[in-house]
């Protein structure tokens, strides 16, 4: 009985194995055959980005807050396991019942090219890579199911191991499993390096980023004043580089546009609806100017904010060219990932310098920023502005079109709210006693920063010395000195804006429209 029962838990664990390794082959065979088309037949791509499309509201800003820049990766690593299990059940089900195990890989297959089909801008052809690794994937299992060895029996008349345990003629040992399985999982590393390989030698869209020549602006960016850095060692950068600046976006494959084919559709409610190429925009009348962008998933203190030069062209000039028609409240913007925000037109009308961005700190947009054109708006949260990778733009009404965000729940408009910040100290950090330096940073685009305050322990207000401003679209550093004896300590800070005043102390989570309240920092001194 005891060699039975082991004898049948190992075989259990290879079915297991098996099912694993047949899921590996059809996701490399599909990666594989996926660099043949577009990066829209890639499944996992896919998957994760139908896997983003339905998860709820709340369980995205979890995972923001939780992992900010990181959701991505921890998406992946979260698929991983959950496909590693799933292919696991699959592989033991297949060994008792192959029926059971064929429908589950077949319709496991489905969900793929469903979630490939509902991609924007996925055609049927796109469906093949799928459908060819889930073919490779049932055969794999098939095969590997057919060389376990049957389950050791303890009587003549016990009961008969399943028929898919079965082994094909001379080839029941545990060695040609193993091999088989070997082979599969070569096949399937192979396959998925091949078509990484052969994705990265077609595309050539980072080379020509690189290369790309961007006109002089009409209108430079203003030049800087002096003294715009807080004096205080922690402090971020005034100017964020590109490496370092948040990326937040619903694109788990970055997209990979060309400019020679790239075109930007205005339409709508307008009386001239027209297309513009990417060689069309970049001869329009460009701007540079000093814009800060801030994500509404930021959280009170965090870190989903930064400062950057942008060049291009302002969005009132190219609605003065389309002529909005009576009754228009809305531009619907839409990336090519089919990624949407809604803006309120008036905002993109007005003296703002609200533009369509093609380079970024004085390059090209980088490729996970929105290369070649994005959408850049001071003064609104990026969900209903900051459009990456722009392709599309609708004059509409808010009663009649909405957008990804704000069919999840989110408020329509999303203006960014007054916000101080302490980087230093840093909490739970450690100082030693005596005087302390201490600093920050503020913003409330288009409105600018009149003044910070801080408070120590609960104690009075101070106002802190503010680094110079570039302009109201920009944030603002700031510096003071506190004295603390030893112990612990809690550090909260304010601002001011001239528009709104005093920042509100009202706590409220970045769901609808963005978070807000003092933030408190502890820390030690020693």
């Amino acid at each position: 009985m005891d060699t039975r029962r082991k004898s049948a838990r190992a075989t259990t664990l290879l079915a297991a194995l098996a099912g694993i390794a047949a899921a590996a082959l059809l996701l490399g065979v599909a990666e594989l055959a996926a660099a043949f088309f577009t990066a829209r037949a890639t499944p996992v791509i896919a998957l994760g980005s139908t896997f983003i499309d339905f998860t709820p509201g709340w369980l995205k800003d979890f995972a923001i807050a939780t992992f900010g820049t990181g959701d991505k990766a921890a998406l992946f690593v979260g698929m991983g396991f959950t496909i590693t299990a799933l292919a696991a059940v699959l592989g033991i089900a297949a060994l008792h019942r192959w029926v059971l195990g064929a429908v589950g890989v077949t319709a496991a297959g489905l969900i793929i090219v469903a979630s490939v089909l509902s991609r924007a801008g996925a055609s049927t052809y796109d469906a093949l890579p799928s459908l060819i690794g889930t073919a490779a994937g049932l055969l794999a299992l098939r095969l590997m199911i057919a060389r376990l060895p049957a389950p050791a029996r303890a009587a003549p008349d016990a009961p008969p191991a399943p028929a898919a345990a079965r082994a094909l003629p001379g080839g029941s040992s545990r060695r040609s499993f193993f091999a088989a399985a070997g082979i599969t999982a070569a096949a399937a590393a192979a396959a998925a390096a091949g078509g990484r390989a052969l994705g990265s030698v077609r595309n050539s869209v980072e080379a020509a980023r690189r290369s790309l020549r961007l006109p002089a602006p009409a209108s430079p960016a203003p030049v800087l004043p002096a003294g715009l850095e807080a004096p205080v060692d922690g402090v971020v950068p005034w100017l964020t580089p590109n490496p370092d600046f948040y990326r937040i976006d619903t694109a788990l494959s970055v997209p990979q546009l060309d400019v020679d084919t790239w075109e930007l559709r205005v339409h709508g409610m307008v009386e001239e609806e027209f297309t513009l190429t990417f060689d069309d925009l970049l001869a329009e009348d460009l701007i540079e100017r000093y814009i800060t962008l801030t994500c509404v998933s930021n959280p009170v203190g965090g870190n989903l904010v930064g400062n950057a030069k942008w060049l291009g062209y302002p969005l009132r000039d190219l609605l003065r060219r389309a002529r909005p028609l009576r009754g228009a409240d809305m531009v619907l913007s839409t990336s090519s990932d089919g990624f949407s925000a809604s803006t309120p037109l008036p905002v993109l009308q007005d003296e703002r310098d609200a533009m369509l961005a093609v380079a970024m700190n004085d390059e090209p947009l980088p490729l996970e920023h929105g290369y070649p054109v994005r959408m850049v708006v001071p003064g609104l949260y990026g969900y209903v502005s900051a459009t990456k990778w722009v392709v599309d733009l609708e004059v509409t009404r808010f009663a009649d079109r909405t957008s990804y965000w704000t069919d999840r729940g989110w408020s329509e408009k999303g203006p960014i709210k007054t916000m101080a910040r302490v980087e230093v100290p840093r909490s739970f950090g450690k100082v030693a006693a005596g005087t302390v330096q201490i600093g920050g940073t503020a913003w409330s685009q288009t409105r600018g920063i009149a003044r910070v305050e801080v408070s120590v322990d609960d104690g009075r207000w101070e106002e802190v010395t503010l680094a110079a401003e570039a302009s109201v679209d920009t944030w603002r550093q700031w510096h003071h000195e506190i004295t603390v004896g030893p112990g612990s300590h809690t550090l909260r800070a304010r601002a001011t804006d001239p528009a709104g005043g005093l920042q509100t102390e009202e706590r409220a989570d970045p769901v609808p429209n963005g978070a807000s309240g003092w933030q408190s920092v502890q820390f030690t001194a020693t």
